[in-house]
C-alpha cells in the first residue's frame, strides 16, 4: 500500500515538473517573441594602461554599419552571431560576445588586443602583439608602444591582419604542395628512364649467328652492320638519357629552390620573433623602456635584421647590429653609459656601436 502511494506521488511530482518545464518554455518562447530589444549596452572588458583602441561608440558604429537590426527587434530575431562577426572583423578586437537579457537589453562585451610594438615602415602601419598578431593601426586611436621604423621587410605582406605564425605556416604548406606537384611531374620521367634502360638491355642482347651455308665474308659484313647499328642505338639512348636527366634535374632544381625559399622565410620569421622579444625585453626593463624612444630596423644583404637605437638621453645613435646576443649588448651599453658617458658627457659622441663582441666603438 505504501509502495503504491509512493509511486503515485512520484508520478504526480514528475508530471508537475514536466508541466512546469513545458509551461516555462512556452512562456519564455512567448516572451522572447513579444519582447523587443530596448537598449544596447557595450562593455570594453580590458584596458591598455588607461589607453584604448576600442570605444563603445566605435562598437555601436560597427553594429550600425553591419545593418543587423537591434533596437525594436524581438529578442528571438536578433542575429547575435552576425553582430559578433561584425565586431571581430576589426583586427584589434580579440574577443566579442553578444547576448540579450530577459529585460530586453542587448549586451556586448569586447576585449582588445594588447600591442607590443608598432611597425611604421614602408607599406606598414601596424601594431604587433606579443604573440605575433598584426593588425592595422586604427585612425581614431593610438597606443603608446615602441615604434620600429626603417627599411626592414617583415615576412608578411603590408596591410596583413592576423597571426604571423598562421601566415608563415600557410606559405610553407603552399610551398610543400608545389614541391609535391613537381615530384609528380618526375614520375613519367622516371618511367622513361626505366624504358631507356630496358632498350639498352635489348641492345646488349642483340646477337647474330652464321648461317650453315653463309660465307664468312657475308657473316663478317652482317656482324659489322650489327655493331654499327648497336653503336647508333647506344648513342641515341645515351642522348635520350641525358635529355631525360636534364628534365629531372630541372625539376629537382625547382624543388631545391622551394626548400631554400622555405629556409629564408623561416629565418625571416625567426628574426621577426626576435624583434618582438627584443622589444618585450626593453619594455620589461624600467631603464630601457624609458631610455629607448625609437628602433630603426633594416634588412641586411644577408637577410639578417640590423638595428639602430635612438635613445632619449644624448645626441648619439646606438649601432646595435643584429639581434644575436641582444641582452649582452644591452648590458655592455649600460656599463658604458655608467662608466663612460657619466664621466665624459652624454653629448660627446655621434655614434656608439655595440655590434662587436667585447667592444664599444664610438665616433665623434
Amino acid at each position: 500500500m505504501h509502495r503504491a502511494i509512493r509511486i503515485v506521488l512520484l508520478t504526480l511530482l514528475w508530471v508537475f515538473v514536466v508541466g512546469f518545464v513545458v509551461l516555462f518554455s512556452s512562456r519564455s518562447k512567448h516572451h522572447r517573441s513579444t519582447t523587443t530589444v530596448s537598449s544596447v549596452s557595450v562593455a570594453i572588458t580590458d584596458s591598455l594602461l588607461n589607453e584604448s583602441l576600442l570605444t563603445s561608440e566605435g562598437v555601436r558604429r560597427w553594429i550600425a554599419q553591419s545593418k543587423v537590426p537591434t533596437i525594436g527587434q524581438p529578442i528571438d530575431k536578433i542575429d547575435l552571431s552576425a553582430i559578433e562577426q561584425a565586431i571581430r572583423r576589426n583586427g584589434f578586437v580579440k574577443r566579442a560576445s553578444a547576448y540579450v537579457t530577459y529585460d530586453g537589453v542587448l549586451h556586448i562585451e569586447v576585449s582588445q588586443r594588447q600591442p607590443m610594438l608598432r611597425l611604421l615602415i614602408d607599406g606598414f602601419d601596424s601594431y604587433v602583439t606579443e604573440d605575433g598578431y598584426l593588425f592595422t593601426a586604427p585612425r581614431a586611436a593610438s597606443v603608446y608602444v615602441p615604434v620600429v621604423t626603417g627599411d626592414y621587410k617583415p615576412p608578411l605582406p603590408a596591410k596583413y591582419v592576423g597571426s604571423a605564425a598562421d601566415h608563415i605556416a600557410k606559405l610553407i604548406e603552399e610551398s610543400e604542395q608545389r614541391i609535391l606537384k613537381l615530384q609528380h611531374e618526375k614520375v613519367p620521367l622516371f618511367k622513361e628512364d626505366k624504358r631507356i634502360e630496358e632498350l639498352v638491355r635489348e641492345v646488349r642482347r642483340m646477337r647474330t649467328s652464321k648461317g650453315i651455308f653463309e660465307s664468312y665474308d657475308n657473316f663478317d659484313r652482317r656482324v659489322a652492320e650489327l655493331r654499327a647499328h648497336k653503336a647508333d642505338l647506344r648513342k641515341k639512348y645515351r642522348y635520350m638519357t641525358r635529355e631525360n636527366d636534364k628534365k629531372i634535374d630541372a625539376i629537382t632544381a625547382k624543388q631545391e629552390a622551394e626548400r631554400e625559399m622555405q629556409k629564408k622565410l623561416l629565418k625571416r620569421y625567426e628574426d621577426f620573433l626576435k624583434l618582438i622579444n627584443f622589444v618585450k625585453y626593453i619594455e620589461d626593463d624600467s631603464f630601457w623602456s624609458a631610455e629607448i624612444v625609437q628602433i630603426v630596423a633594416s634588412t641586411m644583404t644577408s637577410g639578417d635584421v640590423r638595428l639602430e637605437l635612438i635613445p632619449r638621453t644624448g645626441r648619439h645613435v646606438v649601432e646595435f647590429g643584429t639581434l644575436d646576443d641582444a641582452e649582452a649588448k644591452l648590458d655592455k651599453l649600460l656599463a658604458f653609459y655608467e662608466k663612460g658617458l657619466n664621466n665624459i658627457g652624454w653629448d660627446v659622441y655621434r655614434t656608439i656601436s655595440v655590434e662587436y663582441k667585447g667592444q664599444v666603438v664610438c665616433t665623434k
